[in-house]
């Protein structure tokens, strides 16, 4: 039977136009729809126009607005389609991972390295590609499908601003990979999805990122504390707090956690994850304050992560047994 999937446009890349001050998302849903008839003969596409921007601009009330609209049209469809630009995809594919849990129909995102009108573009394989994916009845849950491989929601990372393999899967196996018009699965657990699918319809945006570099001031903590219900700080290696003669980071540390607000620890090294145990820089401030530690999350996956638990509780316990616990494949270990 003919899988009946719905797509939903956001803009990006893969619908922009030229024009005089640059790309800029012009095509419509059905446009983009109309560039991939071989869909045809094995999937019914239904088309919806959420906005229409550049993913530079995209912000949580734009994933909830795509997550409330598959709320809204679930049962009607066997899989769904989102078209995005590819800039802050992986934001937006782990953001759904949390908005919308436990979903046995596949909720694929993609995108595009080149506009799809162009004569030579990646848009329409990864399009088409995406729509089969979705068709698939061993697919489920939240996935980025672009240049052949399936991503898992809560792990893709843009890596190159230009090459069609943009996306790699940070710290985790890829889910699988489409060679023309085959699917080879590496990880088969739709068996795992049991119980009901969920949506959550809240999330907290005040979350700030402090990326350290050598010499950084403590006081950019003591600012950002007024602005931010939680923080998540990029550190150096396996993770750590510097002291320096400018100021101290646990100084910085005990006013936030005073404040009732939430601080987690992570590292600026894409792979292999951190573990703030191994160093004095790491392990005394860890213990001091119970500081969270993203271990081996993705940046993406712990920004979206404290978003969606910031927007449902307030309790230190209950934000600390949310984000450890392991949603669509974003943490294998914590410690």
């Amino acid at each position: 039977m003919m899988k009946k999937i719905l797509m939903i446009a956001t803009g990006g890349t893969i619908a922009c136009c030229r024009s005089d001050a640059g790309l800029t998302p012009l095509l419509s849903c059905q446009e983009l729809i109309d560039y991939v008839p071989a869909s045809r003969s094995f999937c019914q596409v239904t088309g919806i126009q959420a906005f229409n921007i550049d993913s530079t601009n995209m912000e949580p009330e734009h994933w909830l607005t795509i997550a409330g609209l598959i709320e809204e049209h679930y049962e009607k469809y066997d899989g769904f389609v989102i078209c995005h630009g590819t800039d802050t995809m992986a934001y937006t594919a782990a953001a759904l991972s949390y908005l919308v849990q436990n979903s046995p129909k596949p909720i694929v995102i993609t995108g595009a390295q080149k506009p799809i009108d162009m004569e030579i573009t990646d848009a329409k394989t990864n399009l088409l590609d995406s729509l089969r994916f979705a068709s698939c009845p061993r697919a489920h849950g939240v996935a980025i499908v672009f240049d052949g491989k399936v991503i898992a929601g809560t792990r893709g990372k843009k890596e190159r601003t230009k090459s069609y393999n943009a996306f790699s899967s940070i710290n985790f196996p890829y889910i699988a990979v489409i060679q023309e018009e085959h699917i080879l699965f590496y990880l088969d657990d739709k068996d795992r999805c049991t119980g009901p699918v969920s949506f959550c319809r809240t999330l907290n945006p005040k979350v700030g990122l402090l990326k350290l570099i050598p010499s950084s001031s403590a006081d950019l903590l003591d600012y950002m504390a007024g602005r931010y219900d939680g923080v998540i700080i990029e550190s150096f290696g396996v993770g750590g707090l510097p002291s320096y003669k400018s100021g101290d980071f646990r100084q910085s540390i005990s006013r936030w956690i005073g404040l009732g607000k939430t601080v987690v620890m992570t590292t600026q090294v894409t792979n292999e994850g951190s573990n703030m145990s191994i160093y004095e820089v790491g392990k005394n401030i860890k213990e001091e304050f119970g500081l969270l530690e993203a271990y081996d999350m993705t940046l993406e996956a712990a920004v979206t992560k404290l978003m969606w638990i910031l927007g449902r509780t307030k309790d230190p316990e209950e934000i600390r047994r949310l984000f450890y616990k392991t949603i669509n494949h974003d943490i294998l270990w914590h410690g």
